[in-house]
């Protein structure tokens, strides 16, 4: 049976549970740490990338689109890449990101579930995790699916 699932429908154990504790260094600025009680009372995006993931670059437009065009708070988890390489990525293709995570180690990604990237995550005002996206988001996903999401938790 197992094999006749599809990994981009694999429901996430993590839906409608908080989003783990982390203190991770921002990108730009290192000796910054972030969590998710800094985004406390706000609906936030949390969005998987890389700079060595070729989806992530075909991704990239949609985001940075979204993030010039919405209020909603869109955070970049920078998984398992050298910070160096990641700033010079998002200089190339521009920075929809309000702040951007350093997971080099990929220890909050293994937490998340994240099975490759990029993926990304609905977060609703208590910090609890309400939806999760495997794959590139498309400007259908987000028109059919989390733009109404947010709508719906007051975003």
């Amino acid at each position: 049976m197992g094999l006749g699932l599809k990994p981009r429908e694999v429901p996430s154990v993590l839906i409608n549970k908080p989003l783990p504790a982390f203190q991770l260094a921002t990108l730009g600025t290192p000796e910054r740490l972030m969590g998710p009680q800094d985004l406390r009372g706000q609906v936030w995006l949390m969005n998987v990338w890389a700079s060595w993931c070729v989806a992530c670059q075909d991704e990239h437009p949609v985001l940075v689109d979204f993030a010039a065009r919405s209020k909603v708070p869109l955070i970049g988890l920078n998984y398992k890449d050298k910070p160096q390489d990641a700033l010079r990525w998002l200089g190339k293709y521009g920075n929809p990101y309000r702040q951007s995570l350093s997971d080099s180690d990929g220890r909050l990604g293994i937490e998340l579930g994240v099975y490759g990237v990029p993926e990304t995550f609905v977060i609703d005002r208590q910090g609890v995790i309400r939806y999760k996206h495997i794959g590139a988001v498309t400007p259908e996903v987000l028109r059919q699916t989390i733009v109404p999401l947010l709508d719906k938790l007051g975003a």
